[in-house]
């Protein structure tokens, strides 16, 4: 296995149809984001999309960026959209995309990563905790999450 970056990939339209394959509504929002240019557009210039891969077959995603759908704010990192697809739940692949957003944000000396999501009892095991509930840029409350880099 091994993560690549989407927008640095040579096959952009391989791995967008993969991602477009997600049977989640974020995933196919991050897929039409992606096929129309917005995302960095949304969520910053910097942002990135990791892609953990193993021949050819895309087993997890998520986006690094300075925003997700807590805006405005000025916490920083994000991480976003992460997805393993069901035929791999159950392995902790996700495990190896958020230590590389970890490792992202120490290399930005970033104090944390953050999340926002509904889930309760799904990050925790990732190390991640519980820090307060903001609302989204719909409107609706969202819990944010965040692990300590160490820097």
């Amino acid at each position: 296995m091994e993560i690549i970056e989407y927008y640095s990939s040579q096959n952009k339209e391989y791995w967008l149809n993969e991602i477009g394959k997600s049977d989640w509504g974020a995933g196919k929002y991050l897929y039409s984001l992606l096929k129309e240019n917005k995302l960095k557009k949304l969520v910053g210039e910097e942002a990135l999309v990791l892609l953990l891969i193993e021949d050819n077959k895309l087993i997890s995603f998520c986006t690094y960026a300075p925003l997700d759908d807590i805006q405005p704010t000025k916490l920083n990192p994000w991480v976003g959209f992460l997805y393993t697809f069901s035929l791999y739940r159950g392995n902790l692949y996700a495990k190896y995309l958020l230590d590389k957003a970890l490792a992202l944000a120490i290399k930005d000396k970033k104090e944390y990563v953050y999340i926002s999501t509904n889930h309760i009892g799904l990050y925790e095991k990732y190390g991640f905790e519980f820090y307060k509930i903001e609302n989204d840029i719909e409107g609706f409350p969202s819990r944010i999450y965040r692990k300590k880099t160490g820097v």
